[in-house]
């Protein structure tokens, strides 16, 4: 930090590769941007934030490319035969250059007359924790945060990754099935941009608290409301557009990433 002209008060180490750093400044704004600065080009991710009330007290989550290793339904196409068309319209929406709720659609509907004992297969033979998932959310929960997986994905992966990662709760979207196979629909209304949003300020409502006191994690347009609007929005891996407005992002680091970030020390952690 010295770098950037900012004194620092004191540093804390917290685990391997993790460092706490006390430093005088003004404007937060100021602060995250010469921090940025200072690790530009090297493998360190950074987190400039008041020291006051940075450990959050709910934590709402993205799933695909964020807790887990894939996008469920890129995965689930190539079952189908159609990884190549679903996957490139996952990452425009991803983008934001696709309204996501058509995006869903559409691909959803691609997939009509596949069996759904392909729903099974995929979470079985695709579907991974991204490193640091679990510890991340098993310690946080311990200190009693209510933890949220919120997805524009579907329900059927949803609630088996809630049930591996520790998660209090999911929401999702419902796949429409019948005699066995997908119809090509998606059931109403289709969690997007907005209902993650959503979700934050009514999970934050049912606890008495506020969005401020919220930390949320995602990699896609759809997550940039949720991000922007509690107090620490992180861009994990994320788009372009997401990681531009983010309040920190995570490029190198895994999960835990986000338990340095409020302090936590590794001798905290509670294995995953």
């Amino acid at each position: 930090m010295a770098a950037a002209g900012l004194a620092v008060k004191g540093a804390t180490p917290l685990g391997p590769g993790a460092v706490d750093l006390i430093v005088d400044s003004a404007e937060l704004a100021a602060l995250r941007a010469d921090a940025l600065a200072v690790v530009e080009g090297l493998p360190v991710d950074v987190c400039a934030q008041p020291l006051e009330g940075r450990r959050k007290r709910l934590f709402l989550a993205d799933m695909d490319s964020t807790i887990i290793n894939v996008e469920c339904l890129d995965e689930l196409a190539d079952f189908a035969g159609l990884k190549a068309e679903i996957a490139a319209i996952t990452e425009r929406a991803m983008r934001g250059e696709l309204a996501f709720e058509g995006a869903l659609r559409e691909r959803v509907g691609m997939l009509k007359g596949l069996a759904d004992s392909a729903l099974q297969r995929c979470y079985d033979e695709r579907v991974r924790l991204n490193p640091g998932a679990a510890t991340l959310v098993k310690t946080i929960a311990a200190k009693g945060v209510r933890c949220v997986l919120v997805s524009g994905g579907f329900t059927f992966f949803t609630g088996r990754v809630a049930d591996l990662a520790g998660f209090h709760a999911n929401r999702a979207n419902t796949f429409i099935i019948e005699n066995g196979a997908l119809t090509g629909e998606v059931g109403m209304p289709i969690l997007g941009r907005e209902a993650k949003l959503a979700a934050l300020n009514e999970e934050a409502a049912a606890l008495g608290l506020t969005p401020l006191d919220g930390l949320t994690v995602g990699d896609g347009a759809n997550d940039l409301d949720m991000i922007k609007a509690c107090g620490l929005g992180v861009a994990y891996r994320a788009k372009p557009v997401v990681a531009a407005q983010a309040h920190a992002r995570v490029d190198h680091a895994d999960l835990t990433a986000l338990l340095y970030f409020q302090g936590y020390r590794e001798d905290e952690f509670v294995g995953g």
